[in-house]
This record gives structure tokens, C-alpha cells and sequence, in this order.
């Protein structure tokens, strides 16, 4: 069965370059070993199934749904003027106030293609607006977009949780860190960039301006900490806090700013429908091909081959990082993540890895995929918004790389990054 499985995976891996949706092949795979193996199609039926009945993976469409209403609430734009009359007296200010928008728009979205393609579009569009490069615009809003899913909420954070049986609440309050690590990181690259391009800023704003800009904004600014107390006061859990979200989108874009009507709910219901048959077509055909790899032992075979080459944890986290560095570049980061942490996480356990850890590793690493080429999907979303080419937009984002593996290093050699918050606000 083992050689089996591996031919199919190598035919499929050799198919994924020839277009077809990634969940189809994956399907085709997984029912290809099942039929030549002689298992009964019904365990198609029941894996299937058994893949998608789970209480916390109910919070990935309802946090889809948030960052939809959000989006279409005016709420976007006003998180991006508070942020740039907080930070755009800097030099290259309104790099600054891309990265901060989007550190304060992953406490609502949780999704890098969300902050690309809708607070992006503003952002974009203000940058050129004041002479900053179609270039430099998009590889900022690139490379800031990739804190989305670090800071909660998090898509591929719960998607990790329910495939890797680690907790969700806990994995939530371990990216807090990291992503604000990321954004620091990247404003002092900004920083770097804007003294030898000379970019502009704008004057130092008075504290009346700050003032207005935080009242209109200060709404859409205690998504987070919403999210934040009910976690840390254990109100609710992961799930409930994002159909806690949702109805707030709902209050703010309804009664409180008012940009929000409810004809426009049904094609925002929609678009979350359509995004999530997407998510969850990829988990179920996960789903169905992880059967097939733990009964074909590949995940065990593969696991014993990794802890062969290293009993050391820190040796394994590198190797771990390059495989998941080198797969970024070729696979849409939920895909990437349900197919390898049957293979991936067992080994880290055995080795005494914590998993909250290990569960931001994974994320980040896939979130860095995401602005890589050639399969870079943030780097085609904002190569469209911005009006330019793919290559365009690859060439500028390449120096933003360089303060996100520094992050990524950090949290790699030094566990409490990650692993302190969690233990501080779950402990007994």
C-alpha cells in the first residue's frame, strides 16, 4: 500500500501543475488509492463527513462572514485614516500606516487576502495618490497583509487546531506576539527603505486630529479587544467569539456608522458562502486523503525518516522550516497545512515540541509562502489592485522577506514568544 500511495502522490503532485482546483485532485487522489487498494467506497462517504463535523471549525465561515460585513462597512477605511494620523508624520509615513492598518485589521479579518484585497485597495490607492511608486505600495501591502492570520482571529490558526488537536483559544493569544513582531519588523525595513528613497510624510498632527481620527474609528478598534476579553475571561470560546464578531459587524455597519444596508447582507452571505464551499471542499478532500496516507503508513514512514535524521527539537523546527518554505512556493497555504501535518506533527511531539509553538511556525511559514513566488496568491491580489505585473510586484517585495524570517528565526530559537501569553492567560 505504502508504494502505492506514493506513486498517486507523485502522479498528483506532477497534475497540480497542469491547473486543475487543488480539492479536485487532492479528491482524485484519495479515491484513486481507495479503489486500488480494495477499501469500500462507503469510507469515502463517512471520511468525508467525519472531516468537516466539527464544533470549532464552525468559526471559520463566521469569521469569513465578519471580514465580509467589515469590509463593506466603511470600517476598513476608517481603521486606515486612524492609522495614518498615528504614524504618517514618520518618514515613508504612509508605509508605516499600511502596516499598522493592517495589524489593527487582523483583529477583524483574519486573512491576508482579505487585508490585500479590501484594506488594500485603499491603501494602494492613497500611496500613489501622494507619489509613492505602484511598486512600493503594493510590496508593502503585500508583505503587511501576511499579519492577518498571525494576529487572531485566524483562519489557517483554526484550521490547524482542529487537524492538529491543539487549541484554538490558546494558539489565538500565542500569535499576539509574533505579529506585532512582524509589523515592528517590517516599519524599521520601511524605515530603511523611506531614508534612501527619500519617501515623504506628512506634518505631526495636532491632538485634535488624533482625536477625530481615533473617535471614528474607535469602534472598529474594540473588535479586537472584544475578542480579547471574552478569551482571556473565558466568556467564550473560539467558535462563540466569532459569532460574537459577527454580530458586532453587524451593530456597527447597521446603527452605529451606517454604511452598512441590509440589502447589501444577501450577496455578503454569498460571498462568504462561496469562500467557504472552497475551505471547506479543501478540508474535506484533506480529510479523505489523510485517511488514505495514515493507511498507507506514509505519515509514519515519513515521520520515522525525519526523527532518524535528528533527535535534536531546534534542528527539526529548521528542517521544518525549510520544508514548509520551499512547499509555500508551490501550494495555497490551507492546502499545504492539511496535508502536511499528519506528516509534521507527530515527529514534533515525540521530540517534545510544544505544539502552540509549532502551530505558529507552521502558520507563518505558509503565510510567507503566500508573498512568494510562483504561487504567491497575496502577490497576485495586490499586483491587480495595484495595476501592475506579477513580476512588478515580486521584484519589490523581495526585501520585506528579510524582517519576516527574522521573526520567524526568533520565534523558532526562542519558545516563549509564542508559548508565554497562552500559559499567562489560560493558566488554572
Amino acid at each position: 500500500m505504502t508504494t502505492l500511495m506514493l506513486v498517486i502522490l507523485a502522479v498528483w503532485f506532477v497534475a497540480l501543475f497542469l491547473g486543475p482546483p487543488i480539492w479536485l485532485a487532492m479528491a482524485l487522489a484519495a479515491w484513486a488509492f481507495l479503489v486500488l487498494s480494495g477499501i469500500s467506497d462507503l469510507a469515502v462517504a463517512q471520511r468525508l463527513a467525519k472531516s468537516v463535523d466539527s464544533f470549532p471549525l464552525l468559526a471559520a465561515p463566521l469569521f469569513i462572514l465578519m471580514g465580509n460585513i467589515m469590509n463593506s462597512a466603511g470600517i476598513t477605511t476608517r481603521i486606515f485614516e486612524f492609522a495614518k494620523v498615528s504614524v504618517g508624520w514618520m518618514r515613508g509615513g504612509l508605509c508605516h500606516a499600511n502596516i499598522v492598518a493592517s495589524v489593527f485589521f487582523a483583529g477583524t479579518s483574519g486573512s491576508a487576502v482579505a487585508d490585500a484585497g479590501g484594506l488594500g485597495t485603499i491603501e494602494i490607492k492613497a500611496m500613489t495618490d501622494e507619489g509613492y511608486s505602484p511598486d512600493i505600495a503594493a510590496a508593502v501591502t503585500a508583505s503587511s497583509a501576511t499579519i492577518g492570520p498571525i494576529i487572531p482571529p485566524s483562519l489557517p490558526m483554526i484550521i490547524y487546531g482542529v487537524s492538529a488537536e491543539a487549541s484554538i483559544g490558546a494558539l489565538f493569544l500565542a500569535g499576539v506576539i509574533p505579529g506585532l513582531l512582524m509589523a515592528g519588523a517590517l516599519m524599521v525595513m520601511v524605515r530603511a527603505i523611506s531614508v534612501r528613497m527619500n519617501l515623504p510624510r506628512h506634518p505631526f498632527p495636532g491632538i485634535g486630529d488624533l482625536w477625530r481620527a481615533f473617535k471614528a474609528a474607535f469602534w472598529a478598534l474594540m473588535t479586537p479587544v472584544i475578542l480579547f476579553a471574552g478569551l482571556f475571561g473565558g466568556a467564550f470560546t473560539p467558535t462563540e467569539a466569532a459569532a460574537v464578531s459577527v454580530a458586532y459587524a453587524l451593530v456597527l455597519g447597521l446603527f452605529i456608522y451606517r454604511d452598512f444596508q441590509w440589502r447589501d447582507l444577501p450577496k455578503i452571505i454569498l460571498d462568504t458562502v462561496e469562500t467557504t464551499g472552497v475551505v471547506l471542499a479543501l478540508v474535506m478532500a484533506a480529510g479523505l486523503m489523510a485517511y488514505c496516507l495514515t493507511v498507507s503508513q506514509v505519515p509514519q514512514l515519513a515521520g520515522g525518516f525525519l526523527t532518524r535524521l535528528t533527535d535534536n527539537p531546534l534542528v527539526y523546527l529548521l528542517i521544518v522550516n525549510v520544508i514548509l518554505l520551499v512547499v509555500g512556493c508551490f501550494m495555497e497555504a490551507i492546502a499545504a497545512m492539511l496535508i502536511l501535518i499528519p506528516i509534521l506533527v507527530p515527529p514534533a511531539m515525540k521530540l517534545g515540541i510544544d505544539p502552540i509553538q509549532f502551530g505558529l511556525i507552521f502558520v507563518l511559514n505558509l503565510m510567507i509562502g503566500t508573498i512568494t513566488p510562483p504561487v504567491g496568491v497575496v502577490l497576485f491580489v495586490t499586483a491587480k489592485v495595484a495595476g501592475i505585473s506579477f513580476e512588478r510586484v515580486t521584484r519589490a517585495t523581495l526585501p520585506f522577506l528579510v524582517p519576516l524570517l527574522v521573526v520567524l528565526g526568533a520565534i523558532t530559537l526562542w519558545p516563549p514568544l509564542t508559548t508565554w501569553l497562552p500559559r499567562l492567560a489560560l493558566a488554572p
